[in-house]
Order: C-alpha cells, then sequence, then structure tokens
C-alpha cells in the first residue's frame, strides 16, 4: 500500500521543489513550494468486500510567478487533474486533484 512518504517523495522528485503534508503554523514556507492534504478516500465493493480502495489528495502549488511552469509538471502524474487556480497574499496557487 501507498503512503505519505512515498507521495512526498513522488512530488518533491517530480517538482523539485519543497513540499509538506500538514505544515507546522510556525514554519516560515519558501516559494516555490507545495502542500498536499488527504481531501477522501473511495472505495468499491463487491461481494460484501472492497476491491479497490483509493485516497484523494488536493496537491497546492503556491509560486510568487504566476506563469510558473512547475504547476504544469502535475499533470504527468496518473490520476490527476487540474482543479482550481487562485491567489491570496499575492501568491499564485494551483490546486490539484490526485488519486493515489
Amino acid at each position: 500500500m501507498n503512503t505519505l512518504d512515498d507521495l512526498q517523495v513522488i512530488l518533491t522528485n517530480l517538482l523539485d521543489i519543497p513540499g509538506w503534508y500538514q505544515p507546522p503554523e510556525t514554519s516560515e514556507m519558501e516559494y516555490p513550494c507545495f502542500v498536499f492534504q488527504l481531501d477522501k478516500a473511495a472505495a468499491k465493493y463487491a461481494d460484501n468486500s472492497i476491491y479497490q480502495y483509493m485516497k484523494r489528495y488536493k496537491v497546492t502549488v503556491i509560486d510568487r510567478e504566476p506563469d510558473s511552469v512547475i504547476p504544469d509538471k502535475m499533470l504527468s502524474l496518473p490520476y490527476c487533474s487540474f482543479d482550481r487556480f487562485y491567489t491570496a497574499s499575492n501568491l499564485n496557487h494551483w490546486v490539484y486533484i490526485l488519486y493515489f
């Protein structure tokens, strides 16, 4: 079964930027970076048992540059889709949904 550490390594290697799962509130994040969190889990059942189970994560890439190429790398992952873009505190946020 895949773990959070596995996902952290995959995202860090792919994006080549630091990232956190539930970053501590006291830490100052350096940009660009990414943050990911568990969004929900999906299970499929047959014959009264689970035959498929996947967790869904929300991955947010944060960068000061509005034309950053870093977020586009996320779409090379299987089961990943772009969800939305927003700005906050003069930072650009790209949100992706990733099943892992």
